[in-house]
């Protein structure tokens, strides 16, 4: 059993200017997406989807994460780091969700950055074109809310029906004139440790 990718689509962006002011740091956000066939389609409900988890799984990790160190230039300077996957409209979300939720995938991932935290995400079902949306947080610290971005970017002609898109998202830097304090300063401020 392979994966069987029918294309990688990269994406990149450079932040600027934010709010009409320019950035001291420009905001790099990079994406790296797989477009495969869904394992499962066609197949009625399957019961058991550990065979192509564990078959699939590692070869999407440590591919994106190869293609988004080259898009970065490396590991180290990754600061956000996120996941998702888009199932086509004939696949259920749990295809969507199996592919990446498994270390079997984000290990990769995590162990290419020395990151932490864990990899935040979403999981949807969607049609060609339809926005991948990665939601990120600094790799070592849940709680640095400057790190709260998402990377939206969508491929055109993906994913067909039967078709999922798995995808990486990474950023260097935080959102450009964050000003928000952090989760511990409202942990803080509440005297609670839960927000």
């Amino acid at each position: 059993m392979t994966a069987h990718i029918r294309k990688i689509v990269t994406y990149s962006e450079e932040a600027r200017i934010e709010g009409g002011k320019q950035a001291a740091r420009p905001l790099m956000m990079f994406g790296a997406a797989a477009v495969l066939a869904n394992p499962w389609a066609g197949r009625g409900f399957v019961e058991d989807l550990q065979p192509e988890i564990r078959a699939i799984a590692p070869i999407l990790g440590d591919l994106l994460t190869s293609t988004i160190l080259r898009q970065a230039g490396s590991g180290e300077v990754i600061e956000g780091y996120g996941k998702a996957a888009v199932v086509g409209t004939s696949g259920e979300v749990e295809h969507a969700s199996a592919l990446i939720h498994t270390l079997h995938f984000g290990n990769f991932y995590r162990k290419a950055v020395g990151a932490k935290s864990y990899l935040s995400f979403t999981n949807v079902r969607g049609g060609p074109n339809c926005s991948i949306a990665i939601p990120m947080m600094h790799k070592n610290d849940e709680g640095m809310r400057s790190h709260y971005l998402t990377l939206q970017f969508a491929i055109n002609d993906a994913p067909a029906p039967d078709e999922i898109v798995v995808a990486l998202g990474a950023s260097i830097g935080g959102r450009p004139h964050h000003r928000i304090g952090d989760r511990y300063q409202d942990l803080k401020e509440l005297g609670s440790n839960d927000a």
